[in-house]
């Protein structure tokens, strides 16, 4: 899931005036990063969004409090022996918000919609494991011929082209939540408007005011309603960083999405007990549009500007706060029991990378006796913390390089389109955390027949033909092996420039109970509380 999503406010930002709820209300104000791309579960890949849509929206499996994997409409499932077939059995007590029966029907259609290549959302890929899912995706077959089906109102079924080591996981992510199919059919894509929007999580939507705030409201129809502490959820969008500190300082907020870097000391010894740091399952990144040249046809020219970048001055200097230098694609930390493959130059001083990616430049054609690269653009979204980075970057390969950069600041949601579309002229920057605890999550994106959110356009049958047979392994040990093959072979072709793993740093008012950092970093209202 793409992450570190803000969106630029009006110059005359202002918070909607809070109305003064009635005692026994609790409420829970949050900035909340930037504006969502969309409440529509199945074509969301915004985080901040995210944590509204986890909110509205509850799938066969969620998060728990700790964002692990728990049941959530399902009540539990079977798996046949050749691990292609599962039977989930539904919640007797899993409604809408409109009181009726959440069924196996409601799933059926859903993933179908996923499925839709008019639909176009960019995570139809989850729907590949399933029978038939690649063709109808793809607009060979009707979505009909998906495999799942409702053998009645609370048993389904779904069957698997082969055996997937990441199915299950992958069915907590909100791509695979259920939409309500008369409200879908009756109000179109405006069904994610207040007023419209019928949903089955703990929570409902009541107003969206663009620029200013969303509000939900709690769900009595959610099976775990009795649970749910927290009545009203506000959600504000606020792009930056400073004034989100501010407000959260003047007690306009009780969470903030960031912390600007410049603030982290200062938080760290006047504001201990807000003061909030996870590790996330999460890296920060540059990408070479492989679409374009020079970046498609000059791999010493892409390995030179790899290496040339000092991650670890990045992680600790630029950014700071326990960032970690990345050097592969999916962050360690063994998750699943897997451990990124890391290239023999990560084990070298800078210095000798340096080295190296002075000769390389200079291979690829570039630099003293050779020609000069013209002026390449960096294309970045609208954060602080994203700017220093990129700047950093930047400063590195003109003063080792000789190569001269003009920065290209957008909104994350104008960014995120160029990067799906593959129309950005030369690197764009960028993040990704992921969608469930299973490196497929980050490793599928360099997929061949992945095609909005390979950001490089990265294209391997190899790479492609690898990760087929890990996800098709039955024996953990081997899928693994064949992940970490697969993404050695991607990292080879430098497609990317891994810059950060990222420790999420926030403000969480005391106040604010049951706030646990994690990897997945969502922490649902539905397990908080908001104390005196």
């Amino acid at each position: 899931m793409k992450t570190t999503r803000l969106l630029p406010l009006l110059a005359a930002f202002a918070l909607a005036p809070l109305s003064i709820p009635a005692q026994a209300e609790m409420v829970y104000t949050r900035g909340s990063g930037a504006s969502p791309d969309t409440l529509d579960p199945t074509k969301s890949e915004l985080q901040p969004a995210a944590r509204i849509i986890y909110d509205l929206f509850e799938g066969l499996y969620s998060l728990d409090a700790r964002g692990q994997a728990r049941k959530g409409v399902a009540e539990g499932h079977s798996v046949s022996a050749d691990g292609r077939v599962y039977t989930f059995t539904l919640r007797a007590d899993a409604k809408w918000s409109d009181g009726t029966a959440v069924t196996a029907a409601d799933f059926v259609f859903s993933w179908r919609r996923l499925a839709d290549p008019k639909h176009a959302s960019p995570y139809a890929y989850f729907v590949w494991p399933i029978v038939n899912g690649t063709a109808v995706t793809a607009g060979r077959m009707p979505t009909d011929k998906l495999g799942v089906e409702a053998l009645d109102a609370r048993t389904l079924k779904v069957t698997l082209e082969r055996p997937t080591g990441y199915f299950l996981a992958s069915l907590q992510h909100l791509a695979m939540a259920p939409v309500n199919k008369a409200n879908v059919e009756k109000f179109g894509e405006n069904f994610t408007s207040p007023g419209n929007m019928v949903s089955n999580g703990a929570y409902k939507l009541v107003e969206y005011v663009p620029q200013s705030h969303i509000k939900t409201v709690k769900n009595p129809f959610y099976h775990d309603a009795a649970n749910v502490k927290i009545d009203t959820v506000l959600s504000y969008p606020i792009d930056n960083q400073d004034t989100e500190f501010k407000k959260f300082r003047a007690g306009e907020l009780l969470s903030t999405e960031n912390l600007p870097n410049p603030q982290i000391n200062f938080a760290k010894e006047n504001l201990a007990s807000a003061y909030t740091a996870g590790q996330t399952y999460s890296t920060y990144y540059m990408s070479f549009n492989l679409k374009n040249e020079p970046w498609k046809s000059n791999a010493k020219l892409r390995a030179a500007l790899v290496l040339a970048v000092d991650r670890e001055t990045i992680a600790d200097k630029v950014v700071g706060g326990g960032e970690k230098p990345a050097f592969t694609f999916t962050p360690p930390g063994n998750v699943g029991g897997y451990e990124p493959p890391k290239p023999e130059w990560a084990a070298w001083p800078q210095a000798q990378r340096d080295e190296m990616a002075k000769k390389l430049f200079a291979e690829a054609g570039y630099g003293p006796g050779g020609k000069e690269l013209p002026e390449i653009e960096i294309l970045h979204y609208t954060n602080d913390n994203a700017r220093k980075v990129v700047v950093a970057v930047a400063a590195m390969w003109r003063q080792k390089l000789g190569v001269k950069t003009r920065l290209n600041n957008q909104e994350f949601r104008v960014v995120a389109s160029i990067g799906n579309q593959k129309s950005y002229p030369d690197i764009m920057y960028y993040a990704w955390i992921g969608d469930y605890p299973d490196a497929n999550s980050f490793l599928q994106l360099f997929r061949s027949d992945v095609e909005q959110q390979n950001l490089p356009g990265y294209k391997d049958p190899s790479y492609d033909k690898l990760l087929d047979e890990a996800n098709a392994s039955t024996d953990p040990a081997r899928r693994i092996e064949l992940m970490k093959r697969a993404e050695a072979l991607a990292l080879a072709a430098n497609s990317i420039v891994a810059l950060t793993h990222n420790t999420r740093r926030r403000l969480v008012d005391p106040r604010v109970k049951g706030w646990v950092p994690n990897p997945l970093d969502f922490n649902l209202s539905q397990y908080l509380e908001v104390t005196k």
